[in-house]
Order: structure tokens, then sequence, then C-alpha cells
């Protein structure tokens, strides 16, 4: 008796490389890759040609000096400070709710929407850091400060018209940017820390 042995047929291994060639391409096209790290901020426009430039003196107490040194420390008016205490101090600093002395002088503005209203007008923020200081500080410190401004102007939205900033209309979103202008002001980094 003869046993019949059949033969197994071989796979077409050819296609299979061109086959995982058209996935990989898919997916690298199909997958987006989410880097975006950084600050989103709308630059103030150009100064017009003409425009003299003025020489402004700012007073010691309308100045928030904020610095961080080649360690990564944080330097408040002074004082060591975490990085989780910085946006509540900012927020106080521009607002100024108290009408603290040593705090920028608040004075009465007309604001549309608002009247007369108490605005720390010629506040400044002075931030500077160490050359050595890592980027992943910067971007911190420069995110408590800008979300110190988000929550004042949320806040005084929420009070106002029951809404966030974002969800007003220009010109509503205009008189709470008079109340609460942005004005951080960056130095050129240098070593403040040392070596």
């Amino acid at each position: 008796m003869a046993i019949n042995k059949r033969k197994v047929p071989e796979i077409n291994g050819g296609s299979m490389a061109d086959i995982a060639f058209l996935l990989l391409i898919f997916f690298l096209v199909a997958t987006t890759i989410d880097t975006d790290t950084g600050i989103m901020r709308k630059l103030p426009p150009m100064p017009k040609e003409d425009m003299p430039e003025e020489e402004t003196k700012v007073k010691e107490r309308n100045v928030f000096v904020v610095l961080v040194n080649k360690d990564n420390e944080l330097l408040v008016e002074g004082e060591r400070m975490q990085l989780r205490d910085l946006r509540n101090s900012t927020k106080e600093f521009i607002a100024n709710p108290n009408d603290r002395e040593d705090l920028p002088l608040r004075k009465l503005v007309d604001v549309p929407y608002f009247g007369m209203t108490p605005v720390t007008k010629n506040h400044v923020i002075s931030l500077r850091n160490d050359r050595g200081t890592s980027y992943e500080m910067y971007i911190a410190v420069q995110n408590e400060l800008a979300s110190a401004y988000i929550e004042l102007r949320d806040e005084l939205a929420t009070k106002k018209w029951g809404k966030k900033f974002d969800e007003l209309p220009d010109e509503m979103q205009d008189a709470i940017k008079d109340i609460y202008p942005n004005r951080v002001s960056e130095a050129e980094p240098r070593n403040i820390g040392g070596d």
C-alpha cells in the first residue's frame, strides 16, 4: 500500500512586504503627533514709525520682580517662592484687592460696561531668567504668570456676565482687558545665579 504524501503549498511571501510597507505609510500619514509645547501669546503690534519713544519711569511699588536662577529656583520680590505659589501672588499684585500701599496704586478709570472702576493701570511684571534656567522651568513660570491674568479675567467675566472671558464678545473682552491689562516685561537672560 502506498502512502500518498501531499506537499504543503508554499505561501507567497512576496506581497507581504508590500502590504507591511503600505500599512507603515498609512499609520505615518494618519497619526498626529501632538508635541506643541510653548506659550500661546499674541505679540503687541509694531509701533508706528513716527511715534516718539517715551521714557517711562516706573515706581518700585508697580513692579513685580520675578527671577529664575540657573538651579531653577524662583525668587519673587527678593523672597524665595515655590512655583505653586506664584499664580496667587501675581493675582494679588495685579488686582491689589485690599489697596495695599506696597502694591500698585489703583486709579479710578471709566471702563465700558463697568463704569468707574479701580484699576492698577501702571503695574508691570518683570521676568528675568538665568542663562542656565531649564526650558521646562521657563515655560512653567510663563504659564503661571499667564494663568494669573486668565483667572482674574475669568473671575470678573463670571461675576459680571456669568460667562468665561473667552465666551464673551470682543468688546466685552476689551473692557475686561482695560481692567486687567497684560503687562509682562521679559528681560534678556543673564547669569543671575553665578557661573
